[in-house]
């Protein structure tokens, strides 16, 4: 069962959808549009999020869409994370997704860390950590790529191995970190990628 503090927030965000500008539901459903292909011809959907130091917007991606697949019953979807480079996955995207009420536990004590992330107790927890969107623990082919900012939108016109490629870039939360209140700008963030993730994966219902 979905612990009750995510589906009280879950439900908050398909309140939320009138927020969603025109523009990005057109990019959204663009998306929807490729995982439905995607499910359609291959009989699954691999989403891998892309950002440049895959530590912050592409985790909440993947997360997002993890849960989002359980909550609209879209079988078929496997959500996944990567970057142009490798750092690790950032201490304040994590307390973010904690304060949604994500159970979250570090599987190992090294410089880049993975992490189990929990919205049940029951489903797969998403895996995150920090790696090059191409690490083999990633789809190599037949995968959509969802560019989630914008430096890595830039600097990767083609990736290869994938069916589509769709940028929906997100401000990046990390400008929060030196400022009084760091959490404010990845709760917004989270929220915001949430959104538009579940407004995304309702089309496909």
């Amino acid at each position: 069962m979905i612990y009750q503090q995510i589906k009280d927030y879950c439900r908050e965000l398909e309140g939320e959808f009138g927020l969603i500008s025109q523009d990005r539901k057109e990019i959204l459903a663009k998306l929807a549009q490729g995982i439905r292909s995607s499910l359609d011809q291959h009989g699954r959907a691999d989403l891998i999020y892309i950002c440049t130091h895959n530590s912050r917007r592409s985790h909440f991606g993947q997360v997002w869409a993890h849960v989002g697949a359980a909550w609209y019953g879209v079988n078929g979807i496997s959500s996944f994370s990567g970057g142009t480079e490798e750092t690790a996955f950032h201490p304040n995207a994590i307390e973010a997704l904690r304060r949604v009420g994500f159970q979250i536990s570090k599987t190992d004590e090294v410089a880049n860390p993975m992490y189990e992330v929990r919205f049940d107790d029951e489903d797969q927890p998403a895996l995150c950590f920090s790696k090059r969107y191409d690490h083999e623990a990633n789809p190599q082919s037949d995968f959509i790529a969802v560019m989630t900012c914008g430096e890595a939108d830039e600097n990767c016109p083609f990736i290869p191995g994938a069916l589509y490629r769709i940028a929906t870039t997100y401000l990046d939360p990390k400008a929060g970190d030196n400022g009084p209140e760091p959490g404010k700008l990845y709760d917004e963030r989270c929220r915001q990628i949430g959104r538009e993730t579940f407004y995304m994966l309702s089309l496909l219902k």
